[in-house]
């Protein structure tokens, strides 16, 4: 198996469940006693919390680039950003390492395809449902997005960084979502997207009115398949593979 570097801490609950789901997929797949060849650097979430600026998000992007050297030097030999929001700032650290660095969104998109899903609703933080860097890589698999929801983009955010980012899950909490994916059916939703690794806390993947896309255990899944060779060619953005094009032929 080959060794991946996942940038982690935010939060910390949602490394914890990559952590569970790449070893629990590694096991199922490569045999009892198995487990995952991981380099995790947990970043410290107060440094990255809140970004509304752009010289905010510059600084993210720095350092998330720098963790993602440290691990390919440590010996990585793909990266993972455990985190949707900061997938903000992926092309940044992309360019800053010469291994892949699997995104989350092209592999939900992937997996969304795979399955013929033409219609969906996404759920996360506000810069991931208002802002186009995630949501672009949805529309490019041919998934069309239902537009954001201001009332549910505030509840939504104010969820997920003051309880779920926590480690609480509530029933208050657990009913909003409940009755949010509802009203996306009724506005024509054919599946749902959780775009925030800690969404899983509070709503039951297996158990709604719409399929769910859980972008955190698809993630884990595509980092499995890179570690057993079985994701050459994905899932990576067009941005990273260009520049990993340059990089090879220069």
């Amino acid at each position: 198996m080959r060794k991946v570097g996942l940038i982690g801490g935010m939060s910390w609950v949602s490394t914890s469940l990559y952590y569970k789901w790449i070893n629990k997929a590694v096991t199922a797949r490569v045999g009892p006693m198995t487990s995952a060849p991981l380099l995790i650097e947990s970043l410290n979430f107060a440094e990255l919390y809140g970004l509304t600026k752009d010289d905010e998000w510059d600084r993210a992007a720095e350092i998330l680039a720098e963790s993602a050297k440290r691990l390919e030097q440590a010996g990585a030999g793909a990266i993972a950003i455990a985190a949707n929001s900061m997938h903000r700032v992926y092309d940044q650290v992309a360019e800053a390492v010469d291994v892949p660095v699997l995104h989350i969104a092209e592999a939900v998109g992937e997996k969304m395809k795979a399955e013929g899903v033409v219609n969906a609703a996404l759920i996360g933080t506000r810069n991931v449902m208002i802002e186009s860097f995630y949501r672009k890589h949805l529309v490019a698999h041919g998934i069309d997005l239902l537009p954001p929801d201001m009332t549910h983009v505030d509840r939504t955010n104010e969820i997920i960084y003051d309880e779920l980012m926590h480690g609480k899950a509530s029933r208050n909490a657990e009913r909003f979502f409940r009755t949010m994916i509802t009203n996306l059916e009724q506005d024509g939703a054919k599946a749902i997207v959780l775009a925030c690794t800690e969404l899983d806390m509070v709503i039951d993947v297996d158990a709604n009115v719409l399929p769910i896309f859980d972008s955190a255990r698809i993630h884990s899944n595509a980092v499995v398949d890179w570690m057993l060779g079985e994701g050459e060619g994905a899932p990576v953005s067009s941005t990273e593979s260009d520049s990993m094009d340059d990089k090879a032929g220069s």
